[in-house]
């Protein structure tokens, strides 16, 4: 049951950049912001694992 449920998690967070708009309106903004606390949420659910995982974590975040 839990593996299902990260799974379920990590679909959901592989979905958001689907839905993402160009624009930096307010919207924009507050999908930034939804998008910020889902990974908060997936790091305190699973967090990093290694060095590795830290660092990618890391790239992903500067890169957004």
């Amino acid at each position: 049951m839990r593996s299902m449920s990260r799974a379920a998690l990590a679909a959901m967070l592989l979905a958001l950049p689907l839905v993402a708009c160009d624009d930096s309106g307010p919207a924009e903004r507050a999908g930034e912001r939804v998008d910020r606390t889902l990974e908060r949420a997936r790091d305190a659910v699973d967090p990093p694992r290694g060095p590795v995982e830290r660092a990618g974590r890391a790239i992903d975040r500067a890169t957004d």
